[in-house]
């Protein structure tokens, strides 16, 4: 059985079932460039990260959360690499499941296309929330600047988890009051949904079903404008920030009145890490489209890394310009951040809040479309494999887009806005991308090397075998010197605030907190240098898999929570359908039953 579970799938085989014919009859429309591909990737990773999130990352780190981007990035780079090496080699749709299926096998397959589940689908939730709360802010600004007063009722514009929490958790937030004081009852049941987001999921839903054509110019012309107002948030803002001379809010004052660009110390940016990873979850998305892509091999790459890099240095820039306007702290519950530094208090330019208003909306349309994008096709590649029922790798005739697919994605994001709020999804999502991208990573250490091709992209080969070791050996040192508590704190054996143990009511044992992820990460880290010494590894892939590793450090126990319950039910529906359904499972089995070994 121990080998049925890690069957991989011939690459060979995936091209097949994939139709790399342009003119295959029963493939995708290929009809992506690569400059569609980059504006896929900008609409995919400038959207929710930066409109929303952003302000809670700033809020952690403080300007030092700049530096957590550029860790992210580099990691994000590394990944890319991995990324675009799997899509030079499968040029099909599936992303991240495909390339597990080709390299660690089926079992690891169906998990990394359970996980990105939650970064597609759970993950648009979020983004529809935001969506929302944009709009209707839009819809209530209009009515200062274009005299149209346009107002949605707090309790058609509020998820009812979000309402019920709030009056529990004493909240003072009065358009969450608001909506639960005043919204009608009936038999019992307070009505209170985010009619927003579910309109706009309808929406984004129906667009996608009708086509990638269709789709590509609606995000183009999107990404357009979203990169023009950002643009002129950028140089506004940061015009401001200097001739105010509001400089000096980029090294603030901590609790013990020292300045500081980290005024919380790096643990205070690395609290920031799902909020600054959410705005990157999108690039990966690009990977997806490569079965719609007219020459993959080459422009897929260079798409997911020119996004990327294009994204990067806005993102730098706007934090920036967010914590030179506005003292860090300010920004505590502020959901639309870009927005808030131009308020009356702060910056007072009462037309860029316009704006903005109108960029934000833009751009969680943009992601919402990208994202809805990516899970049919991965559902459509599991189908393929026969992990799933096979309608869902039904094709529309006219369309040539994954119907039955779109629409259960659709319902997959539209129903769960009845009943979650934006907190709870967005805890799923960054740890379960960040997992797909160590898969990749590990995915690429594992596939045989192969000859150049010309007009193919092909990840550099450097050698780790010394380089790699000393790097972890560096990063020990370094750890160590810059905090000499450093791995003394990992184990948290100060007990001196724990009266249970004080008091001897609990053992030692039972007293200590070691930091799970971080003794994990060093021993994994330790392990693949041997590893890496003996096997001589490609250095690139190693660095996109330990920085990732890294960031997963990041993650709360409540995040590790939910992602392995998530995982939990994955395998259990593998096991009910998917082990024995699987084609290579058939094939299997014929071959056993007529004496062939597989």
């Amino acid at each position: 059985m121990a080998n049925s579970l890690f069957r991989t799938k011939k690459i060979e085989s995936i091209l097949a079932e994939g139709s790399d014919d342009s003119h295959g009859g029963g493939g995708l429309k290929r009809v992506l460039t690569m400059r569609d591909l980059t504006f896929f990737g900008i609409a995919a990773i400038l959207g929710a990260g930066s409109f929303s999130s952003l302000g809670g990352a700033v809020f952690h780190g403080g300007p030092g959360v700049v530096i957590l981007f550029i860790i992210t990035a580099i990691a994000c780079a590394f990944t890319a690499f991995c990324y675009s090496e799997f899509a030079s080699r499968i040029p099909v749709a599936g992303s991240a499941y495909t390339y597990a299926y080709a390299s660690f096998g089926e079992l690891f397959a169906w998990i990394i296309g359970w996980a990105l589940i939650m970064e597609y689908s759970i993950g648009n939730i979020y983004v529809a929330y935001s969506w929302s709360d944009y709009f209707t802010s839009f819809l209530d600004k209009t009515g200062d600047i274009l005299k149209i007063n346009l107002h949605i009722p707090e309790y058609l514009s509020t998820s009812y988890m979000e309402a019920k929490h709030a009056i529990a958790d004493g909240s003072t937030n009065a358009a969450v009051l608001s909506a639960w004081n005043n919204s009608p009852v009936v038999g019992g049941l307070r009505i209170i949904f985010d009619l927003p987001a579910l309109i706009i999921n309808l929406l984004i839903t129906y667009l996608v079903y009708r086509g990638i054509k269709e789709s590509r110019n609606f995000s183009n012309v999107m990404v357009v404008l979203k990169l023009i107002v950002v643009a002129l948030i950028i140089i506004v803002g940061g015009y401001l920030v200097f001739s105010n001379g509001l400089t000096v809010n980029w090294t603030p004052a901590n609790d013990e009145g020292v300045k500081s660009f980290m005024p919380n110390g790096f643990s205070g940016v690395m609290a920031a890490v799902s909020g600054v990873f959410f705005a990157y979850i999108g690039f990966d998305a690009v990977s997806v489209l490569a079965e719609e892509s007219k020459n993959p091999q080459r422009d897929l790459p260079k798409g997911m890394i020119l996004s990327l890099v294009i994204c990067t240095i806005v993102y730098i820039l706007l934090t920036l310009v967010l914590t030179g306007a506005v003292n860090y702290r300010s920004f505590d519950g502020v959901g639309d951040p870009l927005a808030f530094i131009f308020e009356k208090q702060n910056l007072n330019v009462g037309w860029m809040q316009f704006f903005v208003s109108i960029a934000a909306v833009v751009a969680m349309t943009s992601v919402l479309l990208v994202f809805q994008m990516g899970q049919p096709r991965i559902w459509m590649s599991m189908s393929r494999d026969g992990l799933l029922p096979p309608v869902f790798q039904k094709i529309h005739p006219k369309f040539k887009t994954p119907s039955f697919s779109t629409i259960v994605t659709g319902l997959v994001v539209g129903v769960p806005i009845l009943f979650t709020d934006k907190t709870f999804v967005l805890d799923f999502t960054s740890i379960a991308t960040l997992f797909a991208f160590v898969l990749v990573c590990g995915g690429v250490l594992l596939i045989p090397r192969r000859e150049k091709e010309q007009g193919k992209f092909h990840i550099p080969f450097i050698n780790g075998q010394f380089i790699f070791p000393l790097i972890v050996a560096g990063a020990i040192v370094m750890a160590q010197l810059l905090s000499k508590n450093y791995f003394a704190d990992i184990f948290s054996f100060d007990f001196s605030g724990n009266e249970d143990y004080v008091k001897g009511k609990i053992s030692f044992m039972d007293a200590a907190t070691p930091n799970i992820s971080l003794i994990i990460f060093w021993l994994s880290a330790i392990i693949l240098s041997i590893v890496t010494f003996i096997k001589k590894y490609s250095l690139i892939p190693l660095m996109g898999l330990i920085t990732c590793m890294y960031l997963l450090t990041g993650m709360t126990k409540s995040n590790w929570t939910w992602f392995l319950a998530w995982l939990v039910i994955g395998v259990i529906f593998y096991f009910l359908y998917g082990y024995k359904k699987s084609k290579l499972a058939i094939i299997e089995a014929a071959m056993q039953e007529s004496g062939t070994r597989f």
